[in-house]
């Protein structure tokens, strides 16, 4: 669709929206009149008329209003028309595209008083602790003033009464890692009393973008012990190490490595084996081509940073260290191998879920973010969100001005360091956007050599980000930060500033993403405050040789030829800023395609954990016995484990047979019976005396009640240990499926079939299991 197609569609939506818009305006007047218990009473009106049968769009205006004033009355605030608009993109499960510094924070007060007057409750979700912590100290006394409840699930929520207590709230705050991981956590859980969370009914998520499309890319993992191959890993490394560019064929563009014939024969001589790809070798190829990753596609203090001997991830969208997640199939284990650190035994997956699968299983999922216009589709794709574009309150007076280009980056940098030394003279507050950590502290040492104070905000030092970003708006301030650059907080400006023309904001780097570009130009001109923004590049920034163009190279050899490596290029300038926009879209592409890839893998796990969380959890909820449903799987159980010795009246082994009887029903045969009744009386005969030796263990409970309890433990440690080696062995699946790929196969046709097989044995594993342990348990009489 055309930009100026996608222009009009939004347009009309606005307009749709401001009729919704004029409905609240017109109560404003009645509801500014109502004292404050008028205006509380509201509340309870307002959910007695849900309770009779009329639709939260039925009661919209009055509730958008009533809120609206109560926001006037205890922040001092009153929301504006744009903010309404707002609330309402996000009570109607959209995204609402709202730029830097017009009130997100306030507009959700609006959709999420509203869907919490259903009683089902409302997650407002962020990206961080703080911000979240934040905005429940800001915005909870608002809705505690009209009598709903609200709650904080905080990392220092450290026990099972306060987390249930924040979750039964009407309004619950929490971070992402936070909500999603005690949703697996719950359905890990052996008993119903230690779940936490309520159903997944409303959720607003903040920073849409940063969550849904930017962590997309990762899926949550809960871990376990597991081996420990730590001499795998170095030696896989030193393998790496020892390799030439000639030896491996890097994709500049997708990040993938493969090695070449010399390469091969290099790991093979150093291995000791015969060749690194056959089948017998598999495993050993899955370690050498993660240590090939480690040590040529990932690059320390842009892909991750070295703290304390810990190997921590940098996001490279956020520019924030992802605390308490680790690269998956064994990358980070050979990163640490890479830098020499400690290697951290690899663990093995309890459960795991993509963000995106995660997110669709709410009834209605809503977003707000000041950047989403280029995922849209994504968007809609993934999550059945449209993105609207809501007008600002104020007309904009921010300046974007022409990139400027130059030959190297050593003469960018120093381009840049002009700049800010020009523009510091004039007390115009000055922050710098870079690509990582290290350009960060490479400029910030510059200007520290020329006596220019600054302070610089990257994942080293993310502890002081909230004190750092205060004071960058301040007349005279100089903050150079990486991607992070304070989101989710304003830059506001200090006295004078306005004057001088607000914030100077210079981007040292094109990101491969427009949409983190566009997030750094939109910390300057918060609410019709003045503002520039300008971005210097160089022929040598990663976004550049990423993506080789003909034409750059042209451009290149001819500067080169010149001799002018200090001057910025004029001219061909429109050849070199198109290439990086086409670079960008493609790198854009490219990791669309790599998300998509996360959640079709995903998906062919999805439908089998929802099918089975959902079995678990009626067992858990069950005040009933499972007597009949255990006769059932003892049946098949015993049915398959026949069939398996019993082929046909000629072909039996009995003796088989009967130690595998013995060993897991605990029930001895008579063996010269047996051996003369046929295949159908043998199942039955087997089955009857289980179902005796079933009973006599029930008579020896003291109570019903215990009988239940029992049965609930055996049935959920048995679905728990068969679904972690599902999964276990689904990974290793993924793992091997690449290298059927050579041999023409599609790699996710593979593991879709290979994993519904997979999936069916599970389930005859969990009967098998369940009825071995119920009748091999040793059961004590009541008077023992």
């Amino acid at each position: 669709m055309s930009l100026r197609k996608i222009v009009e569609n939004n347009g009309r939506k606005v307009k749709k929206l401001q009729k919704i818009v004029d409905e609240v305006n017109k109560l404003a007047d009645s509801y500014s009149k109502m004292n404050d218990q008028e205006l509380k009473s509201e509340t309870l009106k307002l959910k007695t008329e849900i309770s009779n049968g009329k639709s939260l769009d039925d009661i919209l205006p009055r509730a958008f209003a009533a809120i609206r004033e109560a926001d006037k009355r205890v922040l001092g605030l009153y929301p504006y028309d744009v903010q309404v608009m707002g609330g309402i993109v996000l009570h109607q499960g959209n995204l609402a595209e709202m730029q830097t510094g017009e009130g997100k924070t306030l507009t959700e007060t609006m959709p999420v008083y509203l869907n919490a007057l259903s009683g089902k409750g409302v997650y407002v979700v962020t990206v961080n602790e703080y911000l979240s912590k934040r905005d429940f100290e800001e915005m909870g006394p608002v809705f505690e003033y009209m009598g709903l409840t609200v709650g904080l699930n905080s990392e220092n929520n450290t026990s099972l009464a306060e987390k249930k207590t924040a979750y039964l709230c009407d309004i619950t705050y929490t971070t992402n890692d936070s909500l999603a991981f005690d949703y697996l956590r719950d359905n890990m859980c052996k008993y119903t009393e230690d779940q936490v969370q309520r159903e997944l009914n409303y959720c607003i998520v903040d920073e849409a973008d940063s969550i849904l499309i930017d962590e997309a890319r990762t899926p949550l993992i809960i871990s376990g012990s597991a081996k420990s191959y730590q001499m795998l890993y170095k030696q896989a490394d030193a393998v790496a190490k020892r390799m030439l560019p000639s030896d491996y064929n890097l994709d500049p563009e997708t990040k993938t490595i493969v090695l070449e014939r010399s390469g091969i024969e290099k790991a093979n001589d150093q291995l000791g084996i015969t060749n690194l790809y056959d089948s017998e070798s598999y495993i050993l190829s899955h370690y050498v081509d993660e240590a090939m990753r480690a040590n040529y596609t990932m690059e320390k203090d842009r892909d991750y940073i070295v703290r304390d001997g810990q190997v921590l991830i940098v996001d490279s969208f956020t520019g924030r260290v992802m605390e308490g997640r680790r690269f998956s199939d064994g990358l980070h284990q050979a990163i640490e191998a890479k830098e020499g650190v400690k290697i951290n035994d690899a663990n093995k997956t309890e459960a795991s879920i993509t963000y995106q699968n995660f997110f669709r299983m709410f009834k209605k999922l809503s977003g707000m973010t000041g950047t989403a216009s280029t995922e849209s589709k994504e968007f809609y794709e993934t999550f059945g969100m449209q993105v609207i574009t809501i007008p600002t309150n104020k007309p904009s007076r921010r300046k974007d001005l022409p990139d400027i280009l130059y030959p190297t980056e050593k003469s960018k940098f120093l381009a840049v360091i002009d700049l800010i030394c020009k523009v510091h003279k004039t007390g115009q507050p000055v922050l710098v956007g870079t690509a990582s950590v290290e350009h960060s502290e490479y400029l910030s040492d510059l200007l520290t050599e020329k006596q220019v104070p600054n302070a610089y905000l990257n994942a080293k030092n993310d502890k002081h980000e909230a004190e750092i970003i205060a004071q960058a708006g301040q007349k005279g301030a100089i903050t150079i930060a990486t991607n992070m650059a304070g989101r989710g907080t304003d830059i506001k400006l200090g006295p004078g500033v306005e004057q001088l023309g607000g914030l100077y904001v210079i981007g040292t780097e094109k990101h491969e993403s427009r949409r983190i570009d566009n997030q750094l130009r939109g910390r300057a001109g918060r609410q019709g405050n003045p503002g520039t923004t300008v971005f210097y590049l160089s022929l040598e920034d990663e976004i550049v040789e990423r993506f080789d163009d003909k034409k750059v190279q042209e451009v290149k050899q001819a500067i080169v030829k010149a001799g002018d490596e200090f001057k910025p290029i004029v001219k061909n300038k429109k050849i070199v800023i198109r290439a990086v926009t086409n670079a960008q879209k493609k790198a854009e592409g490219n990791n669309f395609d790599q998300r998509k890839n996360t959640l079709r893998y995903d998906d062919v796990m999805n439908s089998e954990r929802l099918a089975l969380y959902k079995s678990r959890q009626r067992v858990l909820e069950s005040s009933k016995d499972f007597n009949n449903t255990i006769l059932a799987m003892i049946n098949r159980s015993i049915n398959r484990t026949v069939d398996r010795y019993y082929l046909d009246e000629k072909n039996v082994n009995y003796d088989g047979l009967f130690k595998k009887i013995r060993e897991s029903y605990d029930i001895d045969l008579n063996v010269e019976k047996c051996k003369k009744l046929g295949k159908k009386e043998l199942k039955e005969c087997i089955y009857k005396l289980a179902n005796t030796e079933w009973t006599s263990k029930l008579d020896k409970f003291v109570s019903q009640s215990d009988i239940v309890t029992f049965e609930k433990f055996v049935i959920t440690a048995s679905i728990d240990a068969n679904w972690k080696n599902l999964i276990d062995r689904m990974e290793q699946l993924r793992q091997s499926i690449t290298l059927r790929g050579y041999a023409n196969y599609n790699p996710l046709i593979e593991y879709q079939n290979s994993g519904h097989t997979m999936y069916e044995q599970m389930g005859e594993d969990i009967e098998d299991d369940i009825s071995r342990d119920l009748l091999m348990t040793h059961v004590l009489r009541k008077d023992q």
